[in-house]
């Protein structure tokens, strides 16, 4: 045993010393190149010192690498995510220039600019040498992985001997989107795993599900986590009884959907024993939190670890150096492609400028090396249950269109995202199950305003008989994204662009998630019924119903309780949808239970808005700028997938039909029984129950 643990102790020294001399040569090189970079005093030296000097700024560096860059990174924990790259860059380049500040014969110096330039070289070449020489290293390699975890492995006990599961969600990525990157060879980790074109054996199978109405993140990771989506209707909606908008990725908002799904569900959550929450809305009970929403509302504190996993992550300056300049190259790829497609005039497009660069190579850089970090951490210490959200194929579907080739690169980054996550179940100290899923897919089509020149608002305002604007505004767009970056930040913040508690008035509030609108109006305290929106607003369901982007209207009755309303006077209680549904014949089966599980929210709006579906080309006509929605019904925003191993029961029997979050969350919650897992639900805490 002796012997082993030295010659992993010479093994660790000799790749060292051998980091240091590459990182040496690398020093030499760049002096000779770059004019602004002198490791020679001005009387000249000879090879001999130069070399020294080299050595000795190349080691100065390293160490103050690996002692003084943690203490950075908890600085930059204060700082927002999107300057995170710029000071990267710039905070290495001090570090370089304070290396050879501290050599004794003072002969190197450097511009400021420079010293950035070669910090962030020789930051790369050090870490690319360190992997090159530990590939063939397992031991090497595990705790190269360790120390992206911020997790203290000597302080939890050995890990069970049962397999732990790792549940990771692609953001967006619906059941044919991810067939169809399959069968063009751009996931050939997915393809391995169905055995498809390969000539294997499968380990996997693929099972559709069908989400709720609301077919977004905020409703669907919730019945997935908590075990209930009750009561949210939409990504915003406006809530009478308190007079405000909850929006599903505002902090706030987040904590509060969470404490309702607790007090609904009557537990804690899947993850409430030995789990971990990794960049999605809401915790699912873990203890392990790193870039959750749902906490983020609160001060920084111990119980607050929302931003944990930025220093797990950027405490290494290698990974820190890497991050950023992937980062700066997604934003130049951004907008490369946004001037490509507007130069070729190409149609349907939306806006790309603002900081959309920045929040595009935020979700598809920053949030996914994070988080796919923290899960390799998770695993290597060995915890039992693990969930994952990665947003970047959501997002960049949103802007560029769920098919485009700027969508499909993401999908083949995100393969080896997981390839990755596997690689590392073979490292950990337990067998790992590997459940892959999403939340939703996205269904393509142009805007409601580019295709008619008025917003779904602009619509309602003239059929209340008010003014309508004659350049329709933009609708904001209420991407995924957006919740990874508020996650991101510092100290709680509210969203621009609407008002968190409108004042109450006769006009009404209009709303959007993706192709589903929400009008209510304010300054009546219950939910309106047909026949009181009709006495108040003769034209109003009129003019929306038989708008040729609008498919269908649900609103309350006073006769039937509930009516679906389409064009030509289609008036139908929802009682009789299944023997005549009416406008909802093309949105295919489960449409009518999705509509009255809705029609029974106690916040559900005065007038429900979804926009027509084509299902000739599968489009919708989304209420907010994207041209790639989700949040309604039609398409495949409502068909997301659940990719599970053999090893676990099906999710459903043969001939049976996977519907809601909520039932994926009682699948879920099985395999974690099978699994000798956590046995939840466990009952909500007296915290929980206090809240």
């Amino acid at each position: 045993m002796r012997g082993v643990r030295w010659r992993r102790v010479a093994s660790q020294v000799g790749r060292s010393v051998a980091v240091w001399a590459v990182s040496t040569v690398t020093m030499l090189v760049l002096a000779g190149i770059l004019p602004d970079f002198r490791l020679r005093s001005e009387n000249g030296d000879s090879a001999t010192d130069i070399a020294v000097t080299a050595a000795f700024g190349a080691g100065a560096f390293g160490l103050l690498s690996a002692v003084v860059w943690p203490l950075l990174v908890r600085l930059l924990l204060l700082v927002p995510a999107l300057v995170l790259g710029l000071l990267v860059f710039f905070l290495n380049g001090a570090l370089l220039l304070l290396a050879l500040h501290l050599n004794p014969a003072e002969r190197g110096t450097a511009a400021p600019e420079t010293a950035v330039v070669v910090a962030a070289v020789m930051s790369a070449v050090a870490s690319a040498t360190g992997a090159a020489l530990a590939v063939r290293d397992d031991d090497a390699y595990r705790r190269r992985l360790y120390r992206l975890s911020d997790r203290r492995r000597r302080s939890r006990p050995p890990a069970p001997a049962g397999p732990g599961t790792v549940f990771v969600q692609l953001d967006g990525v619906g059941h044919d989107t991810l067939l169809d990157a399959v069968g063009k060879g751009l996931m050939p980790t997915v393809a391995r795993w169905l055995d498809i074109g390969d000539g294997g054996r499968p380990t996997h199978r693929l099972t559709p599900w069908r989400t709720d109405w609301s077919s977004q993140t905020g409703a669907s990771q919730l019945g997935i986590l908590h075990g209930s989506n009750h009561d949210v209707p939409a990504f915003r909606w406006y809530e009478k009884d308190t007079r405000e908008v909850v929006v599903c990725n505002r902090p706030t908002s987040a904590a509060e959907l969470q404490r309702r799904a607790v007090g609904y569900a009557g537990h804690g959550g899947l993850l409430t024993v030995d789990g971990a929450s990794r960049g999605n809305l809401f915790s699912g009970g873990a203890e392990q939190q790193a870039l959750v929403l749902s906490i983020a509302a609160r001060r920084r504190s111990r119980e607050n670890r929302s931003r944990a996993g930025y220093f797990a992550y950027f405490s290494d300056p290698a990974n820190a150096v890497r991050t950023a300049l992937s980062f700066v190259a997604e934003v130049g790829r951004e907008i490369g492609q946004s001037t490509r497609a507007r130069l070729r005039k190409q149609r349907p497009r939306v806006s790309r400028g603002g900081l959309y660069p920045l929040v595009r190579a935020f979700a598809t850089v920053v949030e996914r090396d994070v988080v796919v970090a923290a899960v390799t951490g998770d695993m290597l210490v060995g915890r039992t249950a693990v969930f994952a959200d990665l947003v970047a194929y959501d997002e960049v579907a949103h802007h560029s269109g769920p098919a485009s080739r700027d969508a499909q690169k993401v999908l083949e980054r995100l393969d080896r995202s997981l390839a990755l996550i596997e690689n590392v179940a073979e490292h950990a100290p337990r067998p790992y199950r590997i459940v892959v899923l999403s939340d939703h897919g996205q269904s393509p089509g142009e805007t409601f305003r580019a295709r008619y020149g008025l917003t779904l608002g602009d619509l309602v305002r003239a059929g209340c008989g008010m003014p309508v604007p004659r350049r329709a505004e933009r609708t904001r767009s209420g991407a995924e994204a957006r919740a990874a970056v508020r996650a991101a930040l510092p100290f709680p913040v509210a969203e621009g662009g609407e008002r968190h508690r409108p004042e109450p008035g006769s006009e009404p509030i209009v709303l959007a998630s993706g192709n589903l609108g929400l009008v209510s109006f304010p300054d009546v305290t219950h939910r309106m019924s047909k026949e009181e929106i009709d006495a108040r607003h003769p034209a109003l369901l009129a003019t929306l119903a038989n708008h040729p982007g609008i498919g269908f209207l649900l609103v309350r009755s006073d006769r039937h309780g509930g009516v679906v309303l389409g064009a030509y006077g289609a008036e139908i209680p929802l009682a009789g949808l299944d023997d005549d549904p009416g406008p909802l014949a093309p949105f295919g089966p489960g449409a009518a239970d999705a509509i009255r599980r809705t029609h029974a929210f106690p916040h559900t709006a005065d007038i429900m808005v979804n926009s027509m579906y084509d299902p000739a080309y599968g489009e919708v006509l989304a209420f907010e700028e994207q041209i790639g929605s989700h949040g309604g019904l039609g398409g495949a925003q409502g068909r997301p997938f659940l990719l599970s191993p053999l090893g676990v029961s099906a999710p459903v029997a043969e001939g049976e039909e996977l519907v809601g979050a909520e039932h994926v969350h009682q699948v879920l919650r099985r395999w974690l029984r099978e699994s000798n897992g956590p046995q939840v639900p466990l009952e909500a805490t007296e915290e929980e129950r206090a809240a």
